[in-house]
């Protein structure tokens, strides 16, 4: 039984050992045999399925042999010890199989040491127990033991022990792994039935030569704010939601990063949209409610926030990113041959500065860009440099090396017209990008970050490198904690020196490390299916167009260009990757907002008009129910009738158009004609460099010539009316004179006020057609 209990990987013990030793050559092979011929006692013999039936779905196996027992390394403490420190190893066992296991024994055990980079990842990749490349155990004394393991239960272990016990020798990457053996009624013998690995870095006292590592915090967040305010002064903006709040407060995403990285020795890498937005969440804000708005509650966490990171980056070096965080592989690859995006991308990196000083109080670095995953080539590089950055983040695995270089090279690499490519280190960049919020996978992380680090070093220890680590662009919190663990085992400073990002790219380069920019068709097909599509752009630019009009017609335009021209950059964030359809829906939030806003400045419908005569004048009504005033538009009346025309100067007119924030001009045009008939009218709003401005408007001018004999007949009719009324006057005079011979005395009788011959004004609509006379 010693003999298949050495082969299945058992814990060694001393008194043990040189038995199993001496045994193994006679008996493990037979015996090893045996165990695999022979089924297990009563079980029952496979069931054959019957002639013709169709083959029955397998029932998902159990795990069994070392990958039994699930073995989660929870916390590992110190993370990168010393001499005089003592180990000390937590996790959970959980019983996978279908048995219970019996006599289970936690033994923690360590070496050998790992030679290169090469070498940690491939032990991180095995799983199951793997006997002379896995590690040998510490020893009796260091042992938890547990009577029983029962099926699906979970047990909790914490080993404990002094460093000095664990033979460790030259500095250097040394495996660690904590395994559970134990029997089962199937398999009466002790054997490994589960085992994790995990790596202890071990450099007692600090090298002469140091790695420089730089470090990237990313404060990134997506876009919230719309492109609607309200009217007030102070222009309250309005939130598609509330969300951004929860990753301020304490705990949220953006808090945690705040609070960590205060302490961390890290480059800030920041979103002025974030910064923006936190700004506007400070003050008055509305939050969009179904199809209402509800006033924001949030002032408090934003200012808290806003005010720790100010405090914290007040003597740190801050990156700031073009603002909203545009898409630059986006835009090089399906957006750079829409007319007027680079003018977006080229306004979002001036923004960038003005707004990080505004509110952090500090000048950032705008010189860097940094495209999704590190990922580029030609034509992002084009699109970058355009901004204005001249270094460009990139990442190993996109800017592979191509020199057989036996170290890791200085991230710093000259591509060409004084851009600098500062290529991240992928290994170490992509640690943090899974699921953190698992102890174990976080503490794995944690200490392979901390063994490729120093593998790194040792590659070439006289050949002092410049490393950058790139991690996920928008962290969870749990990823946060992760890294911070992981800088914090740095702390000591034996193996690596921090170095932020500027100082980072002025480096010196290695002069066998590749400066050539990948092609496109390097670029990963994954990422180009989460791009923008072309679509996007060009409703951007359908947008910006709309925009453009309605700002040359404002009195005040800044009140309107700002919120739309951020929303405009917004709809291009790299934040929008893998949620096209939230994209789409932003955008056309945007263009119908902005169309609800010009669209306020309209004409009022007009009835068809009746001319009675040669000449005559025609009102039309503009209508600005704006808040400001608008300027600097006209309106033109154009005729289809040659004989209808207007200001003596033709089938067309203009007249200029200034209206004071919610009220209406009425415009009239001096008409003449000479004949009688028809006109149809369109009448249309411009903007001064001559573009149409709304929905035009049509109207029917009838025109009615009087003739001379109508006027003949007028003229008697008034001369008539005149006699009649000379008559009148001739008669009562008479009348008064006979009164006042019969001596009355009394004069005139005065005819009393007359009654109101007409109702009272009607406030119903007009009839078909207005009169207009001469």
């Amino acid at each position: 039984m010693a003999e298949a209990a050495d082969f299945q990987g058992t814990r060694p013990s001393p008194a043990r050992r040189w038995l199993r030793r001496t045994a193994s050559a006679v008996l493990g092979a037979p015996l090893l045999a045996g165990l695999l011929a022979v089924p297990a006692a009563g079980a029952a013999p496979a069931a054959v399925p019957a002639a013709g039936a169709a083959p029955a779905a397998e029932p998902a196996k159990a795990p069994t042999g070392s990958r039994t027992v699930d073995v989660s390394l929870n916390t590992l403490t110190p993370s990168v010890p010393s001499e005089d420190d003592t180990l000390t190893v937590s996790g959970t066992l959980t019983n996978r199989g279908k048995e219970t296991i019996s006599s289970a024994e936690v033994d923690l055990r360590v070496g050998p040491q790992l030679t290169g980079r090469g070498e940690v990842d491939d032990a991180a990749k095995r799983s199951g127990y793997v006997p002379g490349a896995d590690p040998v155990t510490v020893g009796d004394k260091y042992t938890v033991k547990f009577p029983k393991l029962a099926r699906g239960i979970s047990q909790d272990f914490t080993l404990t022990v002094p460093v000095e016990k664990l033979g460790l020798d030259d500095p250097g990457v040394y495996q660690l792994g904590v395994s559970v053996s134990g029997r089962t009624t199937t398999a009466p013998y002790e054997q490994v039935l589960g085992i994790e690995r995990s790596f202890l870095p071990w450099q007692p006292e600090a090298t002469d030569r140091r790695t420089k590592l730089t470090f990237l915090w990313p404060l990134i967040a997506s876009p919230h704010v719309t492109a609607e305010t309200r009217s007030d002064e102070q222009q309250t903006p309005v939130f598609t939601d509330d969300d951004l709040a929860k990753e301020l407060a304490p705990g949220g995403r953006l808090e945690q990063m705040v609070a960590l990285g205060s302490r961390l020795p890290v480059t800030w890498v920041i979103d002025p949209d974030l910064l923006a937005s936190v700004a506007a969440m400070a003050g008055k804000y509305e939050v969009e409610s179904g199809d209402t708005t509800v006033p924001g509650k949030n002032q408090t966490v934003a200012k808290q926030w806003l005010t720790a990171l100010e405090k914290v980056v007040e003597d740190g070096k801050v990156i700031a990113l073009p603002f909203a965080d545009p898409d630059l592989a986006s835009i090089a690859h399906r957006g750079k041959a829409v007319t007027g995006t680079l003018s977006h991308l080229q306004n979002a990196s001036t923004v960038a500065a003005t707004t990080v000083e505004t509110i952090l109080h500090v000048k950032p670095s705008t010189d860097f860009a940094w495209p999704v995953n590190g990922a580029v080539d030609s034509s992002i590089v084009d699109v970058a440099t355009s901004a204005g950055a001249h270094n460009v983040i990139a990442r190993s695995d996109s800017f592979r090396e191509t020199a057989a270089l036996p170290y890791t090279p200085s991230a710093a690499r000259p591509i060409g017209g004084g851009t600098t490519a500062v290529v991240a280190d992928a290994r170490l960049s992509t640690l943090f990008d899974g699921d953190m919020s698992r102890a174990g996978a976080s503490t794995l992380a944690v200490q392979k970050f901390l063994a490729q680090t120093l593998a790194l070093t040792e590659q070439a220890p006289d050949n002092e490198r410049s490393i950058v680590v790139a991690p996920p662009r928008m962290p969870t919190a749990a990823q946060a904690q992760t890294m911070a663990r992981a800088l914090e085992g740095l702390s000591g400073n034996r193996w690596t020196q921090p170095l932020d990002l500027v100082d980072a790219a002025e480096v010196k380069p290695d002069p066998q490390a590749t400066t050539k920019v990948p092609p496109a068709s390097a670029y990963p097909k994954k990422l180009r299916a989460q791009e923008l599509p072309t679509q996007a752009f060009q409703d951007i630019r359908t947008t910006q167009g709309s925009l453009d009009s309605f700002e040359t017609i404002l009195t005040l335009p800044e009140r309107v260009v700002t919120p739309f021209g951020n929303a405009v950059n917004r709809s291009m964030s790299t934040s929008w990757r893998g949620r096209s359809l939230e994209a789409q829906q932003y955008r056309d939030a945007v263009r119908d907002y902005l169309q609800g806003l010009t669209s306020e400045v309209q004409l009022i419908e007009k009835s068809d008009v009746t001319l009675s005569g040669r000449s005559a004048t025609i009102p039309v009504t503009v209508q600005n129910k704006l808040v400001q005033g608008v300027d600097r538009l006209y309106l033109q009346l154009t005729s289809d009738n040659l004989r209808l025309k207007f200001n003596d100067d033709g089938t067309t007119a203009k007249l200029p158009v200034s209206i004071a924030g919610g009220h209406s001009q009425s415009v009239k045009f001096d008409t003449a004609t000479n004949a009688n008939g028809r006109a149809q009218v369109t009448a249309r709003l411009f903007t001064e460099d001559g573009t149409p401005y709304g929905e035009e408007m049509t109207f029917t001018v009838k025109v009615s010539e009087v003739t001379p004999t109508v006027l003949l007949v007028i003229a008697g009719g008034l001369l008539l009316l005149v006699l009649a009324g000379i008559r009148m006057y001739s008669h009562r005079k008479r009348a008064v004179a006979s009164d006042t011979a019969d001596g009355n005395g009394d004069g005139p009788e005065q005819p009393s006020d007359p009654a109101p011959d007409t109702g009272p004004e009607s406030g119903a609509p007009s009839g078909t057609g207005e009169k207009v006379d001469r």
